[in-house]
């Protein structure tokens, strides 16, 4: 299940048919949005999270039927046939358009962005592995390979075919305004990987974001990403 967001509805539907068809692995897409960072990066499974979440509602109630779950939990996640676009448009919006970067901070803080092929083989790695919902139900679902934020930045306009004093940085106190604004947080935000790997075999991730921000780049020209209206109010708030 890789649409339900919480216990409710389609999601208490899908995992009651589950279990009356007895099926031997559940698996389900969670996020790591649901952890709430204790100040140990990478952040393991064992980081606590948000109960009221809806997707660790939903992990509560498949457990509590009896489902044989698989929960992963990704962050930050581009490439094909991914649904978000934002974590990366967001640095290319401005660089197109020669407006500053407004960072937070020192712009010195990592995020793991994860091609969505190395997802795809994350979540296949369960299938037909019982094992992998008896052992460890929860897997973080994510890359190994950190940048900091100045550092995609830098690495947009590289790819862009443009040159490093293109890049105008404004760091910023989030503390004085509220709080940092999407897609950066103040503090670091990654997970490790390694529990998938020698847990159920994962091999790692493949791809690399400094080298797949080129073709990157050409799909954002193709579908009109320098030209769109963007809304850039926050950054002067």
């Amino acid at each position: 299940d890789n649409a339900s967001k919480k216990p409710e509805g389609a999601g208490k539907a899908i995992c009651d048919c589950a279990k009356s068809w007895n099926t031997k692995v559940f698996t389900y897409v969670s996020s790591a949005g649901i952890y709430q960072p204790n100040g140990v990066f990478p952040m393991p499974e064992t980081t606590p999270v948000k109960e009221s979440a809806g997707q660790n509602l939903f992990d509560n109630y498949a457990v509590e039927i009896g489902l044989p779950l698989v929960s992963f939990r990704p962050q930050y996640i581009y490439g094909p046939k991914s649904n978000k676009n934002d974590y990366i448009d967001w640095f290319f919006d401005r660089l197109c358009r020669d407006l500053p970067f407004p960072i937070p901070g020192d712009g010195t803080q990592k995020v793991s962005l994860t091609n969505s092929e190395d997802v795809a083989s994350l979540l296949a790695s369960v299938l037909d592995n019982e094992e992998a919902a008896v052992e460890q139900r929860f897997f973080n679902c994510g890359t190994d390979k950190l940048y900091y934020y100045d550092e995609v930045a830098y690495l947009c306009a590289e790819a862009a075919g443009m040159t490093k004093d293109k890049v105008a940085i404004e760091h910023y106190d989030a503390d004085l305004f509220g709080k940092a604004t999407f897609p950066f947080r103040m503090t670091d935000f990654y997970v490790s990987p390694d529990t998938a790997k020698e847990k159920i075999g994962w091999a790692g991730p493949s791809h690399d974001l400094k080298d797949d921000l080129k073709w990157y780049y050409e799909g954002y020209l193709a579908r009109g990403g320098a030209e769109k209206d963007i809304a850039i109010e926050k950054d002067y708030e």
